[in-house]
């Protein structure tokens, strides 16, 4: 182990060093405690009478190899400090015990044989999750062993050839499906088991719900058929890390490297994931860099010091009440650093999702404190470090905050995250949605002001498990109105959902319409599926997901051209209209209509010029509405419309809303080839135009100035004639002048002389 990048929090393979490691004499055991004086190992193998172990490196690690132990046996290690002994389950161990026992399980992370080969390759060429969304599977994978041995020692190894800084799925749909593993579907009797949990609440006693827990590799049987049927190619899992408490859903973890021995072990999880590759769905998992659960055998005073903790008390509890991570130790982000790695390096998962990254932000995810410059520093680390190993994976922040570039690369002054939570959007549709119509044209900007701020970050729209627990109601219990008015509102926020930029994650039994809340104790609801409503519902649902996964205009999320209010100011009549496009092929136009009127006529402008196909509406007969559809292809009609030169007339039944397909010859990027081309054209034309004129005049202004030289020569020739004329006849004349000068000269003095002589007289 390179001991100086474990102390610069520079460390992201931890795990094949410290923890339980089978070797061919035995298990080597080492841990960190750097303020131990002594450390024992105990476990089945020695009757838990404890074996010490030696120090090793600088003296702050324990190591010790024990002949006798086996995978599969419990161990603890048995700390000696200032305090006293005191048993710590092994922070680095690969499985535990089933709460509310608490020891570490040896397990050899390197038995399990993945067939995962031929998704890892697509993987590793940005194609996953896009061979198919057909109930049987991708043809040819199942059982499929290719690329097996070196998907086995898949680390981020091999050619990447995704595009440098994008993520995977950046230009492809991403539907993903948030799944509680132990409360999706159970094997006991719902009706029995939510009578003993009302019997128990009554006494105030909690129950034992793991005997009704399906195992891993059974879920794999249930999940992925379920998931393909219903066009979702992603799954995120919330946290499998071992956790002490059913009701924390494991957001507070004991165990950052341990499968969470509630449904199986780790080859079981990896069986589960290896399942759902071969069937070409993407697994997401959830997991926590923020806190860690209080329980004295676990992290908590490790050491007999505040070891993984701030020992500042002012920061040192959570909101939730757990112990924050002191993420300013490069020991402690080096932990981190290897507890995410671990789960895309030894799982195969294909993404992170990190809980309250604002948190993380923030000193205490209060913004009034201020920027915690330490875990901004350790996240910019983690995150690099993690797409330097793992370039085609997902890393995913679930941020409330506004703080600026949490999507951006790090070399750019961002924080390095692929996606992120649009939680602002999430806030604001439901807001509308719950508001009396009557009020929802106050209210208009809570639809138009998502997209002012979308392209700043790489956005997914989630419905999550925060959204339909703890009295907050279901999404269908969140709308507006009676039952019916309720249904007819949730199928249009969702197609409102599906066709707004973003990808899109949904809970586990937003499917199902659910009015009951989510309860990790208990199955969904399954039966409700046998009610014509919500039976409609999950087939509108399923319509929904196929039409987002397979239509190339929703591929370009991010993408400004991708977008394009049509109609965005009706506030009166809460219509709103928009088109999605992939510049070089597919459109779609969305007309959502968020209040009670019905329009027989509504005109909605569209980009193009062609024929506009209604290809699903909320309203339709096979979704439990009033089939007031548009049942025949539209032709767009020439003229003006706000923006547009094109646009159609469409029927909206209340509180419907309904996608057309463009059918024709046009594209954005079509259109603006031709629009370039024109004004190519226009300006050679211009431009000869302008050359001949030019032309022109200059042979005009030729012809001027040598004309004008002419009339010059012409001028200056009859000048010098006259000039040469006048001499000759001034010299000729010169005689006769002087006489007759001479004449009038006596003349005058002959008058002035009588003049004179007459005045004397």
């Amino acid at each position: 182990m390179d001991l100086q990048k474990f102390y610069d929090g520079q460390e992201f393979s931890l795990y094949e060093f410290l923890g339980a490691h089978v070797t061919p004499s035995g298990v080597v055991f080492r841990t960190y405690a750097p303020s131990a004086r002594e450390v024992s190992v105990i476990g089945a193998f020695n009757g838990w009478r404890g074996t010490p172990m030696h120090r090793i490196l600088n003296g702050q690690f324990f190591e010790v190899e024990i002949a006798e132990a086996k995978p599969g046996q419990m161990y603890k290690f048995q700390i000696t400090s200032g305090a006293g002994p005191h048993d710590h389950a092994d922070p680095y161990a690969f499985s535990s015990q089933l709460r509310p026992e608490t020891a570490s399980i040896i397990w050899d992370m390197d038995a399990y044989r993945f067939r995962d080969g031929a998704y890892m390759k697509r993987r590793r060429n940005g194609r996953a999750g896009m061979t198919g969304t057909g109930a049987s599977g991708v043809s040819g994978l199942s059982g499929d062993r290719t690329g097996a041995a070196d998907a086995n020692s898949f680390p981020g190894s091999g050619d990447v050839t995704v595009r440098p800084g994008q993520p995977l799925f950046f230009d492809k749909p991403l539907n993903i499906y948030e799944l509680h593993l132990g409360s999706w579907k159970r094997r006991d009797d719902p009706e029995e088991l939510a009578r003993k949990l009302d019997e128990a609440k009554e006494k105030g006693e909690g129950i034992d719900v793991s005997s009704g827990w399906y195992r891993y590799e059974e879920i794999a049987d249930l999940l992925v058929p379920y998931l393909k049927e219903n066009h979702f190619n992603a799954v995120e899992f919330m946290p499998l890390n071992e956790y002490p408490a059913d009701e924390s859903w494991g957001y507070q973890a004991t165990g950052f490297f341990s499968a969470t021995s509630r449904y199986g072990t780790p080859d079981g999880l990896k069986k589960l994931v290896d399942r759902l590759h071969q069937a070409d769905i993407s697994v997401i998992l959830d997991i926590v860099t923020v806190h860690f659960a209080t329980n004295d055998y676990a992290l908590a005073r490790y050491d007999g010091t505040q070891l993984y903790e701030y020992p500042n008390d002012a920061v040192n509890v959570s909101e939730w009440g757990s112990c924050n991570f002191n993420h300013s130790r490069g020991d402690i982000a080096s932990f981190l650093n290897s507890a995410s790695a671990f789960w895309l390096d030894k799982y195969h998962f294909d993404g992170l999702r990190f809980d309250a990254v604002g948190n993380l932000i923030y000193w205490m995810g209060d913004e009034r404190r201020g920027v915690n410059t330490n875990t901004v520093e350790f996240l910019k680390k983690m995150n690099s470090g993690l797409k330097r190993l793992y370039p085609d994976t997902m890393l995913i922040a679930e941020d409330s905050s506004a703080y600026p570039g949490v999507t951006k690369p790090v070399p750019e002054g961002g924080l390095g995250f692929d996606y992120k939570w649009d939680m602002g959007w999430m806030n604001d549709t439901l807001r509308y949605f719950k508001e009396d119509p009557v009020y929802r044209q106050y209210d208009h900007n809570l639809l138009t002001f998502s997209m002012m701020y979308f392209y700043t970050e790489n956005f997914i729209l989630p419905f999550s498990h925060d959204e339909v627990v703890h009295s907050k109601g279901t999404i269908l219990d969140k709308m507006w109105g009676d039952n019916d008015l309720k249904f007819a509102q949730v199928k249009s926020l969702y197609t409102y959902m599906f066709t707004h930029p973003g990808k899109k994650l949904n809970f586990m039994g937003n499917e199902l319409a659910e009015y009951k809340e989510w309860d990790e104790r208990k199955a969904l609801g399954w039966d409700i599926l046998k009610f014509p409503q919500h039976d409609s519902f999950n087939k509108f649902f399923r319509d929904l997901n196929k039409l987002y996964t397979t239509h190339d205009a929703f591929y370009d999320d991010y993408n400004p051209d991708s977008f394009k209010w049509l109609v965005v100011d009706d506030h009166s009549q809460s219509v709103f209209a928009y088109a999605r496009m992939n510049p070089d092929g597919g459109c779609l136009v969305f007309v959502g209509n968020f209040i009670g009127n019905q329009h027989e006529e509504y005109t909605v402008p569209v980009p193009f010029a062609g024929s506009y196909k209604e290809v699903l509406n909320t309203d339709a007969s096979e979704y439990t509405g009033s089939n007031y559809i548009n049942s025949r292809a539209i032709r767009s009609k020439k003229g003006k419309v706000l923006n547009e030169e094109n646009y159609i007339t469409v029927k909206l039944a209340p509180f419907a809303s309904c996608v057309f397909e463009y059918h024709g010859d046009e594209t954005l990027n079509g259109l603006r080839k031709a629009k370039a081309e024109a004004e190519a054209k226009a300006k050679k034309e211009a431009e000869e135009k302008a050359r001949k004129e030019a032309e022109a005049k200059a042979k005009a202004e030729t012809k001027a100035k040598k004309a004008t030289e002419k009339k010059t020569t012409v001028k200056k020739d009859v000048q010098a004639k006259t000039k040469s004329d006048t001499v000759k006849k001034s010299t000729k004349g010169a005689p006769a002048k002087k006489t007759a000068t001479k004449k009038a000269a006596d003349k005058a003095v002959k008058k002035a002389s009588k003049t004179t002589k007459k005045s004397t007289n």
